[in-house]
């Protein structure tokens, strides 16, 4: 699992210390409390034709199959307790994002339009069957709603994990000031973290550096880990990271639009308890109306959409409650099928 991820719609590129999962009594015996060592070799890859190739992992037989999309720049092992929850019901399937894991490095920008391409290529180069259920976790809630849009008739329902908050200089102009200037830094950084790379000058003993690849993963082996440094050592996750970043400035900026429609299909929202909890005490109330003004905005682009209150979570609630997560994928499979019976 990649260490940097986004959060609160762009806000800040931390690193991940994950702690100890909160599951309930229904999933805590079979739910794995450390990622398997199966993320530290791919999987299959799926050739999508030009040298361009995307790891796919998929388990589990059904007559549905369930699609998994990762956050901003997390891979597929993010999934390591939901998609083994998922396929003791359905087929279900998770994948690198190009320039991550196993993935190949994809064409410049990496934005919406570049992902949602690559995930259209990959489905139909992988034969998996549609209609798909498509789980989407923070930017790639905006990833599974953009594909939507755009083939609908492969979309038989869709859940989305915190959909991070969208237009928050409204709601909060002072932290999106503080945030301009942030990403100035923070570009400047990952630009150094890249041409490090280049130079292979990757893990460094550096000051400055080191914190590139920042700490060991405390639910990853010995083995993932050095497999995890390698793969981030590359000037291709650089400059992946590097553009994913650059483009979510702009979509986050930006109000759900009023033309996004997904009619009925069913759309389940969770949304985490504690995403800002980290905050600054100015900044909380403005970005909480951010996230939750977005996500009912969201909600309100099908007729069938419902919001979920997850307690006990911060904003990755795939590993910190990942039964939630589970229950809402049957309940919007559950939901599709009966829809497919009239």
């Amino acid at each position: 699992m990649n260490r940097i991820y986004l959060k609160a719609g762009g806000a800040f590129l931390l690193a991940v210390i994950v702690g100890q999962a909160t599951a309930t009594e229904a999933s805590h015996a079979t739910t794995p409390q450390r990622m398997s060592d199966s993320y530290a070799h791919a999987a299959k890859l799926i050739d999508l034709g030009h040298g361009h190739y995307l790891n796919l992992r998929c388990s589990g037989s059904g007559p549905q199959t369930v699609v998994l999309e990762a956050g901003a720049v997390a891979d597929s092992s993010t999934w390591f307790k939901v998609q083994p929850l998922i396929a003791g019901h359905a087929r279900v399937c998770a994948y690198d994002r190009a320039g991550f894991g196993f993935s190949s490095e994809g064409a410049l920008p990496r934005d919406l339009d570049a992902d949602v391409s690559d995930l259209h290529a990959l489905i139909q180069h992988a034969g998996l069957t549609t209609p798909l259920v498509m789980v989407g976790h923070s930017l790639g809630s905006n990833i599974v709603r953009q594909y939507a849009s755009r083939y609908p008739a492969d979309v038989s329902a869709m859940v989305l994990l915190d959909p991070p908050a969208q237009n928050i200089g409204q709601f909060a102009p002072g932290w999106q000031k503080d945030e301009d200037s942030l990403s100035v830094q923070r570009f400047a950084f990952l630009r150094q973290c890249e041409a490090a790379a280049e130079k292979h000058k990757l893990p460094s003993t550096d000051p400055e550096l080191s914190q590139c690849l920042g700490q060991a993963d405390p639910l990853a082996s010995a083995k993932l880990n050095a497999v995890n440094l390698a793969l981030m050592s590359k000037p291709a996750y650089w400059r992946t990271v590097l553009s994913v970043l650059q483009n979510n400035v702009e979509v986050f900026k930006q109000p759900v639009s009023k033309q996004e429609t997904h009619g009925s299909t069913p759309l389940i929202v969770l949304s985490a308890a504690n995403t800002y909890a980290d905050a600054l005490p100015r900044d909380r109330k403005g970005l909480e109306e951010a996230r939750a003004r977005t996500q009912a905005q969201i909600v309100a682009t099908s007729s069938r959409g419902t919001l979920v209150h997850v307690p006990d979570t911060s904003h990755d609630i795939q590993i910190d409650q990942p039964d939630a997560v589970v229950k809402a994928v049957m309940q919007a499979a559950g939901m599709a099928q009966h829809t497919s019976k009239y």
